[in-house]
């Protein structure tokens, strides 16, 4: 599935994993649950050793990954046994797939099923030649916006990015926080409405997952609390998590539907 047609049923929500945590074959059994419990879309994350956009959850999450045998070769293998009927995005920094070759790790995404890339250490500026590459091969690239991006960086950067625009909740890395910012909001109410808005980095309740729905995202996206309760073992919970969060965001939604009499 495309990402474009996950968004005609809005609002998303989009649920963050590391591949490989615990290991290659739980990650595609954790896909399957995670999308029956009502995902929208799932982001996985290839492991890192030097992970600059992630916080100590995600790392930690990372360095398991590698120990369990994690890698480029073994990514898309995991990807492409999930049978899960919704968008995959890679989440993963540009070495590694200028490592592969441009040309070639976009056409392994397409062949293993997934539908975009989210490369949060490639500068749009410096992203023609993959952009390319990911459009000979019909994979969406997906660029970051944060709450300090300049007005005009901001209309660039919209122009680029296909499939949705992330956006960055808060300066930092990644990990859960207790509190949705104003400039959060702000940020959200900045953005034009001409591409899909999710927003990511921070979002760990339902209530928090609602919040930025009711202020004007077209998605959520959770990661590190889920990454944390992967760590515990604590996959009940996980799939509660989802489901509380779905529910959360749906409910905002049919609070905006116009009566009808």
């Amino acid at each position: 599935m495309r990402i474009s047609e996950a968004f005609l049923h809005k609002p998303l929500l989009i649920v963050y994993i590391c591949a490989g945590d615990p290991s290659p074959e739980a990650t595609v059994d954790l896909a399957r649950r995670i999308a029956e419990a009502g995902a929208d879309i799932i982001e996985l994350g290839l492991p890192h050793s030097d992970p600059i956009a992630d916080g100590p959850t995600i790392q930690a999450a990372a360095q398991r990954a590698i120990a369990a045998g994690m890698n480029t070769d073994a990514y898309f293998e995991t990807v492409a046994a999930m049978d899960i009927d919704i968008p995959k995005v890679f989440m993963g920094y540009y070495n590694m797939i200028y490592a592969r070759g441009l040309d070639k790790f976009a056409s392994d995404c397409a062949k293993s099923g997934i539908s975009g890339l989210i490369v949060p250490d490639l500068p749009p500026e410096e992203a023609g030649p993959l952009r390319e590459a990911c459009i000979d091969h019909g994979v969406d690239l997906i660029f970051l916006i944060a709450p300090n991006t300049p007005h005009d960086r901001t209309r660039m950067i919209l122009d680029q990015t296909s499939g949705f625009v992330y956006l960055v909740a808060r300066t930092g890395v990644t990990g859960a926080r207790k509190d949705v910012l104003q400039d959060t909001k702000s940020l959200i109410a900045r953005v034009p409405g001409n591409v899909p808005k999710a927003v990511g980095f921070g979002i760990s309740t339902p209530a928090q997952a609602a919040e930025v729905i009711r202020a004007g995202a077209d998605a959520a996206i959770v990661g590190s609390v889920c990454v944390d309760l992967i760590a515990k073992g604590e996959i009940n919970r996980l799939e509660q998590l989802v489901r509380d969060m779905k529910e959360a965001i749906s409910a905002v939604n049919k609070s905006k539907a116009p009566i009808v009499c």
